[in-house]
């Protein structure tokens, strides 16, 4: 399954400057390790040592929180968009 990523500014240095890109996977797990094969090092800002999501990372799939579906098991279906958009912090 084809999806598209959109990759916020701050992970545009591994995507050569890109701002949205293609991968392929069922599953937001699997969208992840394609998106390393292409892009390596962009699953390691996006998940933390424990293969979890980072706590200051949101992934959408379409408009849904991935944290609030399945997590990394979130369905992908073909044509989906994904969103990667880093937590902003503010006073």
């Amino acid at each position: 399954m084809s999806v598209s990523v959109r990759v916020p500014t701050i992970l545009r240095t591994y995507t050569d400057g890109a701002s949205e890109v293609s991968a392929d996977g069922a599953t937001l797990a699997e969208v992840l390790d394609s998106l390393e094969a292409s892009y390596t090092g962009i699953r390691g800002r996006i998940l933390d040592d424990n293969g979890k999501l980072r706590r200051f990372v949101n992934v959408y799939v379409g408009n849904d929180d991935v944290r609030f579906l399945d997590d990394l098991a979130t369905p992908t279906p073909d044509g989906t968009q994904i969103s990667v958009i880093p937590a902003v912090a503010g006073g």
